[in-house]
């Protein structure tokens, strides 16, 4: 049994969710915040981090891929759906947390001081502050549930991938599913082409989701699995 959202369930029919983050892009490299202007593709590594987890995925049967607009997200997503573009879905809903004026500030260190303060705010459980000109934790995860809400609609036993970024699934999955021990699930870094896998069902317009693993990534190997972390080290 889990308890999720306060409420108990046992053995309901869930979908199997595949959270994957994009592969490595050159704002990993540059340490560049990212949700809609700074768009880049993927680097020659991030090619072969999103070509491993295709390989990953070609073993199980996907029934649908869905990817944020963002350029590194899409070609990850496109590379798991066999290099058929027409078969990915994208959703806006699963753009990266929006920071608003801090995407072009041109003090770099400044705007990740901020950021860091105000998410930690979030953590501390100061939901409501907002990045400048950008959305705050209620309005990110409200956004989230939208996205997830669009992909579950009326379906039961299904293998989805959705493709997106790591601040918006760390931010958001322990919103939906019961993720153990908090301070451990946000201390764990989702590295370029990290799973995470939930099984998450649709009940009277409740989502409900249950943490199968997270941030795994047991698939990448060799230069794939040469990871540059997301943000800036103190």
């Amino acid at each position: 049994m889990a308890v999720i959202l306060g409420k108990a369930y046992h053995d309901v029919p869930m979908n199997s969710v595949f959270l994957v983050r994009h592969g490595e892009n050159r704002a990993n490299i540059t340490k560049e915040l990212s949700h809609r202007h700074v768009d880049y593709p993927l680097t020659e590594k991030g090619r072969l981090q999103a070509e491993q987890t295709a390989r990953h995925f070609a073993a199980l049967k996907v029934d649908e891929v869905y990817s944020s607009p963002l350029k590194r997200a899409l070609e990850t997503a496109e590379a798991i759906a066999g290099g058929r573009g027409d078969r990915v879905r994208v959703l806006e809903e699963f753009r990266e947390v929006n920071v608003g004026s801090l995407e072009l500030a041109p003090d770099l260190d400044g705007s990740w001081r901020l950021y860091k303060e105000i998410v930690l705010g979030w953590l501390a459980g100061a939901r409501e502050r907002s990045f400048p000109d950008g959305e705050n934790m209620v309005d990110l995860v409200e956004r989230f549930r939208r996205g997830i809400a669009k992909v579950l609609a009326g379906k039961t036993d299904r293998n989805i991938v959705i493709v997106g970024h790591g601040g918006i699934f760390t931010f958001c999955v322990p919103e939906i599913c019961d993720v153990g021990d908090r301070r451990r699930f946000f201390a764990t870094e989702s590295s370029n082409c990290a799973i995470g896998e939930l099984g998450i069902s649709m009940e009277d317009g409740e989502i409900r989701g249950k943490l199968r693993r997270w941030a795994d990534v047991g698939h990448l190997h060799g230069e794939a699995a040469d990871f540059v972390s997301a943000m800036p080290r103190d």
